[in-house]
């Protein structure tokens, strides 16, 4: 391995620092790494494997105003070039106007998700809610040639090369009547890879409250359309077939009242149904509501339609707002909240009748599982396998991986030892293979008692088979959200 430390950040938070989403897995990783000519510890790299692998990552830089949450933190992107059976590595901080202003000021200037903005130091800031700091950690898409980095809350959308990740700043998301939004795009735009397009969304406290719109394959703005809502509400995901966009309206949101007192947290009214929103991509046809049982969605897996139907897959939250017990201890709320056994998340399906109006919907799997990835070629079109997270009960953490076969309701499963922690794994389809699940599944792995990272390679067909290539990383990472594969042709097609 030929490596080297481009910049190293100085050490912030306290020695003696105890929590559980900035030590151990999640210590944050402080240097930016180029290094090429990664060893192979175990198996070979397929040579037909030609693409990059990218996962972004909540990292702290500064100490946290009040409670620190684990998805406050500044973003890291990390990427993996792997091609003609060879790869290379790159890390990256996201270099976002707030970032620039905290490091400038020597502090942090934003109190994070899970306190008061009014304990923020800056009057302005981003994100739904506002006065938030717009990290750009949470995901991360490549379209037009370049890796665009969201934020959950809403925020700018930083570009950066895939490969080499040199940064462009934020990119302009005017509407097709050329204004911007002030109040920014949020993480989870999906690309369209039949159409190049990329469909995105944004939310706010103020009407109107949900928006969505898209991108052509160049970039430039096409139609931007709103979702009435009645008052503010907090999706966090999207979902497209062939004609529409799928929005929702779900019984999880800030408190109105609360709102007004300047607290946003969220509370479930399981009294209320879930609602989604049916969305012409024309922007002429008018919307269709569709109703369904109370839960909260955090990913969806891919829609399609079938014939007067339209399908959508995702994750059903049997206990949206779950409860510690004070026997948790201190940190037993925020490892609730973040816990997808706790949330109770599980595979479903919903299927919207068009001529009836009439909602079905069912259970796919019992297991735990969230974070999904699909062959991107059947994006928005019928689908039959998902790769998916297992989650590590008690924690936001990954310890393994599932492979689920939608049409036959199998599964297969690989689980890590305990230790070593997986990231989202997005899968990468072979070149003009016929077979949705010919290819391969690519994760970013911390063994955190070895104090190692690796890049591992799955065959998408066999993930219960493990890992067929091992990649040593130059150093041990910190965990994070969510990743993307883009094949090579992806990497430089309208980049500007």
């Amino acid at each position: 391995m030929k490596a080297e430390i481009i910049h190293r950040y100085e050490q912030r938070l306290s020695s003696d620092d105890d929590h559980p989403y900035r030590t151990g897995a999640w210590r944050p990783t402080l240097s930016e790494w180029n290094a090429d000519e990664l060893d192979v510890v175990e198996g070979r790299i397929p040579e037909a494997l030609d693409g990059v692998y990218l996962r972004n990552t909540e990292n702290p830089l500064m100490p946290s105003i009040g409670r620190y949450h684990p998805f406050d933190g500044d973003g890291l992107l990390h990427s993996i070039r792997l091609s003609g059976g060879k790869a290379s590595y790159r890390s990256r901080f996201i270099q976002t106007r707030g970032l620039a202003a905290e490091m400038a000021a020597g502090k942090p200037l934003w109190a994070g998700i899970i306190e008061r903005p009014s304990l923020s130091i800056e009057s302005h800031g981003w994100g739904a809610r506002t006065r938030m700091k717009d990290a750009s950690s949470t995901d991360v898409v490549v379209h037009a040639g370049r890796a665009l980095t969201t934020f959950y809350q809403c925020g700018d959308v930083y570009k950066s090369d895939p490969v080499t990740l040199a940064q462009y700043g934020p990119a302009p998301f005017a509407n097709a009547n050329g204004q911007y939004a002030h109040w920014g795009v949020s993480a989870h735009p999906k690309r369209d890879p039949h159409t190049g397009e990329l469909l995105y969304f944004r939310y706010s406290t103020e009407a109107p409250y949900l928006v969505t719109g898209a991108l052509d394959a160049a970039g430039k703005p096409l139609r931007e359309t709103a979702v009435p809502l009645p008052g503010p509400r907090l999706p966090h995901d999207m979902a497209f077939t062939e004609r529409f966009v799928i929005m929702n309206d779900l019984p999880l949101y800030w408190d109105p009242e609360r709102i007004a007192e300047g607290i946003y947290r969220p509370r479930f009214h399981p009294e209320l149904p879930s609602r989604f929103a049916i969305v012409p991509r024309n922007g002429v046809d008018p919307i269709r509501w569709f109703e369904a049982e109370p839960t909260f969605v955090l990913h969806w897996i891919n829609a399609f339609e079938d014939g007067d139907e339209v399908v959508l897959d995702g994750y059903f939250q049997a206990d949206p707002n779950p409860r510690s017990d004070p026997a948790d201890g201190p940190w037993g709320p925020l490892m609730k909240m973040t816990d997808l056994s706790a949330l109770g998340s599980r595979p479903h399906r919903w299927r919207f009748d068009l001529k009836t109006g009439k909602t079905r919907e069912e259970r796919l799997f019992d297991d735990i599982s969230e974070f999904p990835s699909i062959n991107q070629r059947v994006a928005g079109r019928r689908h039959r396998y998902a790769w998916s997270m297992l989650n590590r009960p008690g924690w936001f953490l990954f310890d393994g991986l599932v492979r689920l076969d939608l049409e036959s309701g199998k599964h297969q499963r690989f689980v890590y030892p305990d230790g070593i922690v997986a990231s989202e794994s997005p899968m990468a389809a072979r070149p003009d293979a016929q077979a949705e699940d010919s290819g391969w599944v690519v994760t970013f792995v911390s063994d955190v008692a070895r104090d190692l990272s690796e890049c591992h390679i799955f065959d998408a067909a066999h993930i219960d088979a493990g890992p067929i290539a091992k990649i040593r990383l130059p150093e041990r990472i910190a965990s994070g959200t969510h990743a993307c594969w883009a094949n090579a042709s992806e990497l430089t097609r309208g980049a500007a």
